[in-house]
């Protein structure tokens, strides 16, 4: 058996590269020949995974020409690809598979369907590049090395996030953003949909949350700087939203890719935009704009019974539009100050027997996570819902380095890494700042993307299994629209997917980069706008 950091250079037929598969693969067993994909090739499947081998074809068919034949049981003769849910192969677990590659077939057998789903990822990687193409193309004999890939993730949360706040992205770039992080095999996707500067969810209960709180009067110029002095605006108006069926779309087309949709509706903090729209919802009654600025605002709930009530009212319509068993929260960068200043809040305080400002932010984040645990869902918040105790059921998402995870994954709860240090790809690819996009600030190349490990050395064994696993976020505060998401996220998300998906030892560097130069060959054809190799 030999895996692939060992077939970096490694041709198994003369007039085929070398074999680029990304995530690696656990185990990648070379066999001899190729199978050879033509106009007669028939997919087969069982029942359960019919509708897999119809996506398959769909795949395969604009840039090969083949209209292929899709058979739903039946006998299997000739050449073929053969797609099956195989509960024998359990071992492998619920996102595993075993993909067989001889000259007269291609076997793809898995315990679940997200694995037979993965080993056909793995199949259109080994397929030439233009495989992903969206016409006919001439010239290319569609040939398949023959391997036996035995396959598994490491961690079962493979994320990659996108503020759609800051700036707006259209619907069509959304599921463009999904079928990049299928294709990486990463299976979760959070959708950061309210912040100051923009709320960009339907919530037909409040129609001002969308008709007030989806646009700002114009943005910030230039970098971000505490002195207002400085501050150029645009003098642009800004925004946009989902309509409750573009959502409903999105989250179907994101489950037809084994991609959960994790909302983020955020509180108590960075929810000015929900200010805007219902003065009453802050401290003070005074009404405030959308923001137009980056930072972090003073402006943060009310922690009345009324505000829980409208925020459990909105989250009643989320859950409608997400089935996933995670809700986002936020939770992070809650200014405190209106509450210390409020004889309101103080007042409140005392009464619920708190010891202080923190420990309200607790109890706010307390009621919604009792509210949606009695519902079957799970809340996540970032680390700083540590503070002042954490919600019993509560999951952290660790941003402020890997320290708030390691204490959460001690008390007995659920982490999902994303330490600012390594997952944040709206930091700067180069130390040459004056050559890259105007950025918010840090440096994250490549290689140290690729460095990540979500396992702590120094958490103790016994609450590893706390770590869920990791994602790459993308805040969009200096990202103005698709392209530049694409060029921030590209390649780093592609090794943040090697680093979630292969076993550590198996992790290199060198024969990664080696890969990702025929990857990078498939994101071109996908009109991915990366950021190219180099300094």
């Amino acid at each position: 058996m030999i895996t692939l950091p060992l077939l970096a250079s490694l041709v198994l037929v003369q007039d085929t590269v070398p074999l680029a598969v990304i995530p690696q693969p656990v185990n990648l067993t070379p066999g001899t020949g190729m199978f050879t994909l033509t106009a007669q090739t028939v997919i087969w499947t069982d029942r359960v995974s019919a509708r897999l081998g119809h996506q398959l074809a769909e795949l395969l068919e604009p840039a090969t020409g083949f209209p292929l034949d899709v058979q739903v049981g039946g006998t299997r003769t000739g050449s073929r690809i053969s797609l099956r849910r195989d509960t024998s192969l359990k071992r492998l677990g619920l996102e595993g598979y075993r993909l067989e590659v001889s000259p007269t077939r291609v076997l793809i057998r898995a315990p679940e369907l997200a694995g037979v789903f993965y080993g056909i990822q793995t199949l259109r990687q080994l397929l030439p590049p233009e495989i992903f193409r969206d016409a006919a193309f001439d010239g290319v004999r569609w040939t398949v090395p023959a391997v036996t890939v035995e396959d598994w993730p490491r961690f079962p949360w493979r994320g990659g996030h996108l503020d759609v706040c800051r700036h707006f992205m259209p619907k069509e770039f959304v599921k463009k953003y999904i079928d990049l992080l299928a294709l990486h095999k990463m299976n979760s996707f959070h959708w950061h949909l309210t912040e100051d500067q923009g709320w960009r969810i339907e919530i037909t209960k409040y129609p001002r949350l969308t008709d007030v709180g989806a646009w700002r009067a114009q943005t910030l110029v230039g970098p971000y700087t505490e002195d207002s002095t400085t501050w150029v605006f645009d003098g642009e108006r800004h925004g946009g939203y989902y309509t409750q069926d573009d959502i409903r779309e999105i989250v179907a087309y994101a489950k037809e890719r084994f991609v959960t949709v994790v909302p983020e509706i955020e509180m108590p903090g960075h929810s000015q935009a929900a200010i805007a729209a219902y003065p009453w919802l802050g401290n003070t009654g005074d009404s405030v704009p959308v923001l137009g600025r980056w930072g972090v605002s003073a402006n943060i709930l009310k922690p009345s019974d009324s505000t829980i009530a409208f925020y459990q009212d909105v989250l009643t319509e989320v859950l409608q539009l997400f089935p996933g068993p995670f809700i986002h929260v936020g939770g992070d960068e809650a200014l405190k100050d209106q509450w210390k200043a409020s004889p309101w809040v103080q007042a409140r305080i005392k009464e619920l027997g708190l010891a202080n400002e923190e420990e309200m932010q607790s109890w706010f984040i307390r009621q919604m996570d009792a509210w949606l645990a009695a519902r079957g869902r799970r809340l996540v918040g970032w680390d700083e819902i540590l503070e002042g105790g954490l919600a019993p059921g509560a999951t952290v998402m660790s941003w402020r380095g890997t320290e708030g995870g390691i204490a959460a994954a001690r008390a007995g709860h659920d982490v999902v890494m994303a330490p600012g240090s390594h997952t944040y790809f709206d930091h700067y690819q180069s130390q040459n700042r004056a050559a890259e996009p105007l950025a918010i600030g840090g440096f994250t190349p490549l290689e140290k993307a690729y460095a990540f490990d979500p396992v702590p050395a120094e958490l103790e064994p016994q609450y590893r299994r706390h770590i869920l696993g990791a994602q790459g976020q993308v805040w969009t505060e200096y990202i103005k629209g698709p392209k530049q998401v694409e060029y921030m996220a590209y390649p780093r998300m592609t090794a943040l997917a090697e680093v979630l998906w292969t076993p550590p030892a198996q992790k290199n560097y060198e024969d990664f980069v080696g890969r990702l130069r025929t990857h990078l060959r498939r994101l071109d054809i996908l009109d991915v706008n990366y950021r190219p190799l180099g300094p």
